[in-house]
């Protein structure tokens, strides 16, 4: 098969091809709503204890009934391959047909529902922590999309505080996470080389801070408490839609139109760079499928097409993206926003699934490719926000690397 000779090739290759970091591979326009779930999240980046399952739901939406394959990776620290064979990490089969699947029901727009578990009859486990990819493929072994998640064993504590930022130049706009790793069960070697950490603000990779070494070491507790290293943009609280009744206008929907499917037309929104911090609950850049009528809302919510509008004088050297978990903060030519020059807003409109999806607006330089989280809706020190802390260990002699701790904390409870 194409995708086997694809990495059989990847090891004849220079060592230059094999050191490049992997990187999440964005759907085509027929497939939305990629979706990671567990007890209590959904949409959200797949942090999952070892032994916990592995839940990946997705919509392809070209009525055509596809088969999709899935394939499992294992990666080091900084996402490189990791030398371990398949057989080390994966007891059972990978580059297996997803079995599980329904149509929709009683919908406007046509889609089936494709749910894979892990562990499943071919697939019977994970074997070790780590980071993964995986990677689905069509029936013609051409890549559609893939996606990283991680496993973590629970072995030191973690722990998170979030902080104002310690550099007064930017104390109102930027928040610091301090973290202390202690553990009875591990006598650390080196940790200055053998321990990595990674921060991530509201499950979202592309902002992350990664390989940050222990300041100090006091007892069994490795501490990181950095005035710059370890400071994020503050951002500001997400705005946010609910259409989860497509007949009628919901939470920060203008009005609604029937087309071929439903149009949902949100308010427009403006900038909040310059305007006073204003507390407004979010889910953190998050989405969740909700319907009002339905029982089973994998195949019974349906597709809108949502209209996005910002009023915001022409950049004629950036452009501006809808930003947010729903598709994994891409940006792509999807989420790409055009200027409309006699009403002077940005707009563009994307088909989403019924549900309550928090978004914002991001600035791109068009000649840098350079992102502005804060340029359009701004950063402040009280915003919100969710930090999870992950901690890998590589001890001396070892093969790839263990990710032994995981902690979290919520900005909510912000100190100086």
């Amino acid at each position: 098969m194409k995708k086997n000779l694809y990495r059989i090739l990847l090891f004849l290759l220079t060592p230059a091809v094999l050191i490049a970091q992997v990187e999440e591979v964005s759907p085509p326009d027929f497939i939305k709503t990629i979706t990671f779930k567990s007890n209590t999240t959904q949409g959200q980046l797949p942090i999952l204890k070892l032994g916990e399952p592995l839940v990946l739901e997705f919509d392809a939406l070209n009525a055509n009934e596809e088969d999709f394959y899935y394939v499992i990776e294992h990666y080091n620290f900084d996402w490189t391959p990791s030398v371990l064979a398949k057989a080390e990490y994966l007891r059972g089969l990978d580059n297996q047909r997803i079995l599980t699947y329904e149509n929709s029901f009683n919908t406007y727009q046509i889609y089936s529902h494709y749910k894979l578990q892990i562990p499943n009859i071919q697939t019977r486990a994970l074997l070790k922590s780590g980071n993964y990819m995986i990677s689905i493929y069509d029936d013609y072994d051409e890549l559609m999309f893939s996606r990283k998640f991680m496993i973590y064993e629970d072995v030191v504590n973690v722990g998170v505080k979030v902080k104002r930022s310690r550099d007064v130049k930017v104390i109102a706009e930027k928040q610091s996470v301090d973290i202390v790793v202690a553990t009875n069960s591990i006598n650390f070697n080196n940790p200055l080389e053998t321990i990595k950490t990674l921060i991530v603000q509201n499950n979202n990779l592309n902002t992350s801070i990664n390989d940050l070494k222990p300041q100090y070491t006091l007892g069994n507790e490795l501490i990181y408490r950095y005035d710059t290293e370890s400071a994020f943009w503050g951002g500001n609280e997400y705005l946010y839609f609910e259409n989860r009744d497509v007949r009628t206008s919901n939470i920060g929907v203008q009005f609604i139109d029937l087309k071929d499917i439903y149009h949902s037309y949100l308010y427009t929104n403006i900038v909040r760079k310059d305007r006073p911090y204003t507390y407004n609950p979010d889910i953190n850049g998050n989405f969740q499928v909700t319907a009002a009528d339905g029982i089973n809302i994998d195949i019974e919510a349906d597709y809108t097409m949502v209209h996005f509008s910002l009023l915001q004088q022409e950049l004629k050297d950036k452009d501006i993206h809808v930003y947010g978990n729903f598709n994994a903060y891409a940006i792509e030519p999807l989420t790409k926003m055009e200027f409309n020059s006699e009403s002077g807003k940005y707009e563009t409109m994307m088909r989403l699934k019924q549900g309550f999806y928090n978004y914002k607006y991001v600035v791109v330089d068009k000649e840098t490719g350079n992102l502005e989280e804060g340029a359009i809706s701004g950063n402040f020190w009280q915003t919100e926000n969710n930090y999870k802390v992950l901690v890998y260990y590589r001890d001396l002699g070892a093969r790839f690397d263990r990710l032994i701790g995981y902690g979290e904390a919520s900005s909510v409870n912000i100190s100086n």
